[in-house]
């Protein structure tokens, strides 16, 4: 288990990109959980783009699904990801659904390589970020009927985020998820400059989700949700041509956003949001 375990922080401490996925400022066993789940989301996610063909891919994450329903089901796991992932599952009682809905999105990766309409986006993003964040909610237990929207909101802004900052990177291996329609009508830099206002509004959810959350999971939730709006800034100071050249959130900025984050979790959480928008 300590190697599994090694395993997945590893993977966890080399994104670092615009946000950290699991602080090192969580106590252990909270970053441990997050780490888990990173090293999941992460691993899948390689199956599905660097498996060297469509077809290849999915072949590699069919068996990927049939390992971790098997794994779910009480089966010892082989895999170091869900040798670790299994202690975070029975611990906090993961349900299967969010796991395999992930597995899911990349399989749709291999299938479809645009969308027409806004709507499309949506529903991939369904499947594709939500289900990391009811993850991260049941690991502290507060995955309910009030808290999942916020968090799904949360989940799908960051990623339509990431989609606006990485137009040039999908391009190359033939994918993009700028709406068609958007495209058509005004250009990629305004598909892209839309695509970032979609971000922004729901990355919004957050401010309301973090007032009900407790400090340690509240600091994560305004890491996520500032890195976020940090890359909708990056983007709109390049006029969204992200076609061109893609953007990135500046070491300073990471700083800046630590500190606001770290600010924002020892605030009484009803005080949360007037914090934030005063």
């Amino acid at each position: 288990m300590l190697s599994a375990d090694a395993y997945c922080l590893s993977l966890a401490d080399q994104h670092y990109e615009n946000f950290s996925v699991a602080s090192k400022l969580l106590p252990p066993s909270v970053r441990l959980d997050l780490a888990r789940i990173y090293a999941y989301c992460r691993t899948t996610d390689d199956l599905g783009d660097e498996s060297g063909s469509r077809e290849s891919a999915r072949a590699r994450l069919e068996r990927w699904r049939d390992e971790v329903i098997a794994a779910f089901n009480g089966k010892p796991a082989i895999h170091p990801v869900l040798i670790a992932l299994s202690e975070t599952v029975r611990d906090h009682h993961l349900p299967l659904e969010p796991f395999v809905d992930l597995i899911a999105a990349n399989v749709q990766d291999q299938e479809v390589c645009s969308y027409e309409t806004w709507s499309d986006v949506l529903a991939y993003c369904r499947n594709s970020a939500a289900p990391v964040g009811r993850m991260v909610l049941a690991v502290f237990g507060i995955h309910n009927a009030v808290t999942v929207p916020l968090s799904d909101d949360v989940c799908i802004g960051l990623q339509l985020a990431n989609f606006a900052q990485d137009v040039a990177r999908d391009a190359a291996i033939g994918r993009t998820y700028l709406v068609q329609s958007d495209i058509r009508a005004g250009g990629m830099a305004e598909a892209t400059r839309i695509m970032v206002d979609r971000a922004r509004e729901l990355l919004g959810s957050g401010r309301t989700l973090e007032r009900m959350a407790p400090a340690g999971l509240r600091f994560q939730l305004a890491l996520y949700r500032l890195g976020g709006l940090a890359i909708c800034d990056a983007i709109a100071r390049i006029g969204y041509r992200t076609e061109f050249d893609r953007p990135t959130v500046t070491r300073s900025v990471k700083l800046g956003l630590l500190a606001r984050a770290i600010a924002l979790s020892l605030l009484p959480a009803r005080n949360v949001e007037h914090a934030e928008t005063a």
